[in-house]
């Protein structure tokens, strides 16, 4: 029987120590300044990105690249390994179908192989989450189709609630108006959004200033957790160079609930792009994830 791995991309906001753990190979994510593309060999620290959007600058993003997919799962499969991807989600980016495409080529030509794209149908560390509960399943024994079969339901437990501090980031991906922008902006309200169960973005309202938004999301968390969550599973909070507001709303998730394994990390420069500095989440497994509004 062929063993198998887990893959995932660099929007998963994986930390550096389960990447090494978990020997989790990444698909790249790009985005780009004027003409200048990063996010393979060429990296940007999360600071500067942020600091450079601070100032005015306006980067883009892009989906993966499938010469450097097809590259990357050739040699998994050279090694006799089977993979299972767990991908950003298909309705925020073209990155899924380009991983589908290239696995679906590669398996004409690794006939006795197995490649799964599974569409998260989230983003960030609500990805990581998915691929650090699949290598626990691995671990314990579980098969490959065991794994995909229950990270296909895992998945729709994963929720996401964030805020962003910049409505004008927003505005610019077409997320809000330029008229709700200006009013809120000069209102000082904070707009919540959420992933849907279809991994679309959607609204939740707003609170007035910073400090309020932040307790806000923590409560958000609280309402959308069962009685049979898993509280041994990780809580992933990501923020847009905002360290000190995740390390606080870290310190509430662990007052007010019964997680205690907290990751803290950046959110990648090609979701940044589209969040802008001060952007803050919290990823976790709860109720099933709600429709779109």
């Amino acid at each position: 029987m062929r063993d198998y791995c887990i893959t995932t991309d660099s929007n998963s906001d994986l930390p550096a120590e389960y990447i090494e753990k978990l020997h989790t190979t990444i698909i790249p994510q790009y985005y780009s300044f004027g003409d200048t593309v990063y996010g393979d060999e060429l990296n940007m620290p999360p600071s500067e990105f942020y600091e450079r959007m601070k100032n005015g600058e306006l980067p883009g993003s892009q989906a993966n690249n499938p010469a450097v997919i097809e590259d990357k799962f050739r040699a998994l499969l050279k090694q006799g390994l089977d993979i299972i991807h767990i991908g950003f989600s298909s309705a925020l980016s073209g990155s899924y179908n380009n991983v589908c495409m290239v696995a679906k080529e590669l398996l004409e030509e690794y006939t006795d192989a197995k490649i799964t794209v599974i569409d998260s149908l989230n983003v960030s560390l609500g990805e990581s989450i998915m691929v650090i509960h699949a290598n626990r399943l691995k671990e314990n024994g579980a098969s490959y189709e065991q794994v995909v079969s229950e990270i296909e339901e895992f998945k729709n437990h994963i929720n996401v609630q964030f805020t962003v501090d910049d409505l004008f980031h927003l505005q610019r991906g077409g997320r809000v108006s330029k008229t709700t922008a200006l009013v809120g902006s000069a209102l000082n309200l904070k707009p919540f959004l959420y992933v849907s169960e279809a991994g679309t973005l959607s609204s939740a309202g707003t609170a007035r200033g910073r400090k309020k938004s932040l307790h806000t999301l923590v409560e958000r968390m609280k309402a959308t957790l069962e009685e049979n969550t898993d509280y041994s599973l990780p809580v992933g909070i990501v923020h847009g160079n905002c360290l000190a507001d995740a390390e606080l709303v870290a310190e509430l998730v662990k007052e007010e609930t019964p997680f205690t394994n907290v990751i803290i990390n950046d959110i990648s420069p090609s979701i940044g792009t589209h969040a802008g500095p001060g952007a803050l989440g919290i990823l976790y497994y709860g109720q099933k994830k709600q429709p779109a509004k």
